[in-house]
């Protein structure tokens, strides 16, 4: 996966995004944003995409938007201002693996099934610990992969459809395991099954005070 095919991949979804994806992942959003707002205060959302989640946030949280796909970014746009969402301080083109922000700029990362849509998925968590304050969280609505078995060969066997369709299907929870022990500056607070069938999880992860 690169990240231009990524984002020209996600042009090519923006105008059927919200009709394909935006009942499939509404719990998890729902999930993140729940879980945000328990933080509060300025929130950098990775991967907002059409910009489906933002009218959902409380008007006193601050909101930052970011995403790879130009396209996906004219409809968040458009939401914001069609529903004088006053709140939302920026949408803007950003990636993941570079975001253009000072450290410890937010109190709370949500990026919602973005972990596996990005080229250097470690990179882009190393990312959101940099910029997300210390005692902050990081709010991750995410595929988990299968551990073996029936759906383990069929997630294997779909990837290379799915990365030049924009994601992977295999994805571990060691990967996230091994990622928090070599950054060392998150504690998980949990990973929660998303229904209906559990293949997606809410992550949160703090940054450590010092």
């Amino acid at each position: 996966m690169q990240t231009a095919s990524v984002a020209a991949a996600y042009d090519k979804w923006a105008p059927v995004y919200d009709l394909v994806f935006g009942g499939v992942f509404a719990n998890g959003r729902k999930q993140a944003i729940v879980a945000a707002e328990q933080v509060g205060g300025r929130v950098l959302e990775v991967g907002v995409g059409t910009g489906i989640s933002l009218p959902h946030y409380d008007k006193r949280t601050r909101l930052v938007g970011i995403d790879i796909s130009e396209a996906m970014l004219d409809k968040a746009r458009r939401r914001a201002r069609e529903l004088k969402l006053e709140n939302v301080e920026e949408i803007a083109v950003g990636d993941a693996e570079a975001l253009a922000y000072p450290d410890n700029a937010f109190d709370v990362v949500v990026a919602q099934y973005v972990v596996t849509a990005v080229p250097d998925p470690e990179r882009a968590l190393d990312e959101f610990v940099r910029v997300v304050r210390p005692g902050g969280e990081i709010v991750i609505a995410t595929r988990i992969s299968a551990n073996g078995g029936l759906r383990d060969s069929i997630e294997k066997a779909l990837m290379p459809i799915t990365s030049r369709l924009g994601w992977r299907t295999e994805f571990p929870w060691s990967r996230y395991e091994a990622w928090a022990q070599r950054n060392g500056q998150v504690r998980l607070l949990e990973q929660r099954p998303l229904p209906p069938l559990g293949h997606f999880s809410l992550v949160r992860y703090r940054k450590l005070q010092g």
